[in-house]
């Protein structure tokens, strides 16, 4: 598309009379790095820029035509409400007409237009993304991924070597940049990172592979593309161009949406919708490579935003602005290079006692991985977290497997640097042991929270339990009760006790 054209398509297509259906008065366009969206009130309008930035290439129209395509197929799978068709942008003298006969000069996708007002950065902008409803993305892109097809071709694209190239050629479109919206030192030590990540973990990448969750996935899921539409979360725009960005570790694409949230000051947004996640495809083993692609995600969104520094289509003053994002963002993939330490929470307590409750708070204030007992037994028993579970998944041995497993998970997030929390009842002194003694000879932070309750509450507080992973009834708080094991003197050194009756958030030291 050469200049003129795309000046007549711009010009042409913020016309009401170019469309073939009523618009509104004025006609918005959005420009990003790739693609002009013109909202029209009805129905949106993208067509991609003549753009060849390596990672994508839109530089001819066939290559335009076939990716418009791609990007209705694709996203017809996740919104189908949304993405309806591809349409001819034609000429005639100096006027342009949409969908008419004749030799295409462009193409558009028409999409269903939703109110602006329910994109989530804009729901954001407005207070109105709660905790809940990040837990309820959570589940929604845990079963998007579940149900993403994976094969030996898609888990090829898991091999370090074609995952390293894509960091490299994020590296190398940056450096031009160095000095005017990011520093020396900042490349340098995010680039070392990462070489470092790739030459330490090859097990690690191989054992995603043998897993299965390289999977063909969303690829850009920041909360730009999300929306809630007709009472749904509806993920969109997703990732047509480039397949090393679609084939991935289910973990980029969970970066990507909680590193947008950290980047807007809500550690707690993304926390929630983390563990959530998390808790639903019991992908514990995947937090390992998290720091990664959150990492890589930031530096994405700060290349992306250099590069509109050197487009003459965007006004200065977002010039300006996107000089401001492109610092905020290398440095945040900076942040997340650096090395932290981890830090082991216990919970116990009877069914009731306010153990999960607790847990999940301090999960969003600390950052820290909620690892829940009923979930780690569930996915072991192979069963729906949301299906209640019989006698079988409640035998010692099983019991003894869930605490077995919740420990080894403890143990891999905290040597990662993660904040965890173990939340089961740890009612009896074996099963608290061998975290001590752990984390004394790893010298790692530790804490137990024992929360308590009158029984009659905790007896009420299970009865009224809904939509709760939890199989725990009130009569088996009296048999817990007499099985109990408290406190010993070395447990009371690491111990805090919490009435969960009053606020115990004063009754705590984190």
């Amino acid at each position: 598309m050469s200049n003129l054209t795309s000046h007549l398509v711009i010009e042409q297509m913020q016309q009401p009379e170019f469309y073939p259906h009523p618009v509104k008065e004025t006609i918005e366009l959005i420009q990003t790095h790739a693609s002009y969206v013109f909202l029209t009130g009805d129905y949106a309008y993208k067509v991609k820029k003549a753009v060849d930035f390596g990672f994508f290439d839109y530089s001819t129209i066939e290559k335009r035509q076939h990716f418009c395509q791609e990007e209705v197929r694709m996203n017809q799978q996740l919104a189908p409400e949304i993405y309806l068709e591809v349409l001819p942008i034609t000429q005639s003298g100096t006027q342009l007409s949409l969908g008419d006969n004749g030799e295409p000069i462009e193409y558009a996708i028409k999409m269903r237009q939703f109110p602006q007002e329910m994109l989530w950065s804009q729901r954001f902008e407005k207070g109105e993304l709660t905790l809940k409803i990040m837990e309820e993305l959570g589940r929604v892109v845990a079963q998007f991924h579940l149900n993403a097809p994976t094969n030996e071709y898609i888990s090829s694209f898991g091999e370090i070597a074609k995952i390293e190239a894509a960091f490299d050629e994020n590296y190398r479109q940056s450096e031009p940049y160095i000095g005017i919206v990011q520093t020396q030192q900042q490349f340098e030590e995010t680039k070392q990172f990462t070489e470092y990540f790739f030459d330490r973990e090859k097990e690690l990448f191989a054992y995603r592979r043998r897993k299965g969750w390289i999977r063909e996935c969303h690829g850009d899921l920041h909360l730009r593309n999300i929306c809630s539409w007709q009472d749904k979360i509806r993920l969109f725009d997703r990732i047509e161009f480039n397949e090393e960005f679609r084939f991935v570790d289910v973990m980029y694409d969970v970066a990507f949406t909680v590193m947008d949230l950290e980047a807007r000051g809500r550690v707690d947004l993304g926390n929630a919708f983390l563990n959530a996640y998390i808790e639903q495809t019991g992908d514990w083993e995947g937090l390992q490579v998290l720091p990664l692609y959150l990492s890589r995600q930031a530096y994405v969104r700060a290349k992306v935003a250099s590069f509109l520094l050197d487009d003459s289509d965007i006004p200065q003053e977002e010039k300006q602005q996107a000089h401001q994002t492109a610092a905020n963002y290398y440095r945040l993939a900076w942040e997340y290079t650096r090395s932290r330490q981890g830090k082991l929470i216990v919970m116990s307590g009877l069914s009731g006692s306010g153990k999960t409750t607790v847990a999940r708070e301090l999960a969003r204030q600390l950052g820290a991985i909620h690892l829940r007992s009923d979930a780690v037994r569930k996915h072991l028993a192979g069963i729906e977290l949301q299906e209640t579970g019989g006698n079988e998944i409640y035998t010692p041995q099983m019991s003894e497997k869930t605490y077995n497993r919740l420990l080894e998970l403890g143990k891999m997030l905290v040597s990662r640097g993660f904040p965890t929390i173990l939340d089961a009842k740890y009612d009896r002194a074996p099963l608290r042991k061998p975290i001590i003694e752990w984390c004394q000879s790893q010298d790692y932070p530790l804490q137990i929270l024992h929360c308590t309750a009158p029984i009659e509450v905790l007896r009420d507080r299970v009865r009224q339990r809904t939509g709760d992973i939890s199989d725990a009834t009130p009569d088996l708080i009296l048999h817990q009760q007499a099985a109990a094991e408290p406190l010993n003197a070395t447990e009371r050194i690491y111990a805090t006790t919490l009435d969960t009756t009053q606020d115990w958030q004063s009754q705590l030291d984190i």
